[in-house]
């Protein structure tokens, strides 16, 4: 695991609950990518037949998404990648980001995005529809209506902006 970068970029529920040793946590930014509603839970905010609703990024020229970058130690890296692979194993694929932090300084990043070819894969859908789903949607890691509240929060706590994301809380409360 030379050649993997020491960390992680979060942006769905990895901002409030990482569940890995980590030596540092900054909040980050990445371009060229916009948060959405698109990738289906079947093993944490649903279940099979009745899938949540939980963030991938989408690629978009002029987008951006506001996360928490952890670096993780040296002696559990290969621990932290392993877990956070099985914790995602539901679509995602490892991809490697810029991510900007304080003072422009910049860092390659992993982070994981669902794939659209992936079983558990949505795809786009009104926010009403989203909404509705969400509202819904239950499983082992709890209602998937406090998983998009708890982003909304943590993306007003950290001075972020998310258009999607605020809608869609805004439909649900």
């Amino acid at each position: 695991m030379s050649g993997t970068p020491d960390w992680i970029f979060g942006y769905g529920s990895l901002v409030w609950r990482p569940a890995f040793d980590f030596e540092e946590a900054i909040v980050g930014q990445i371009g060229g990518w916009r948060r959405r509603f698109w990738q289906g839970s079947t093993d944490h905010r649903g279940v099979p037949g009745a899938p949540g609703r939980v963030a991938t990024l989408s690629p978009e020229e002029d987008g951006t998404c506001l996360g928490m970058v952890y670096r993780i130690r040296a002696r559990v890296k290969e621990e932290v990648y392993a877990s956070l692979d099985h914790r995602e194993k539901g679509g995602y694929e490892r991809h490697i980001v810029q991510v900007r932090v304080e003072w422009g300084r910049m860092l390659r990043a992993v982070t994981y995005i669902a794939t659209t070819e992936n079983k558990n894969y949505l795809g786009s859908a009104t926010l009403t529809e989203i909404a509705a789903q969400v509202r819904r949607s239950s499983g082992p890691s709890g209602e998937n209506l406090e998983y998009v509240l708890r982003l909304a929060e943590w993306i007003r706590a950290n001075n972020g902006e998310d258009k999607e994301v605020f809608e869609l809380e805004a439909l649900l409360r």
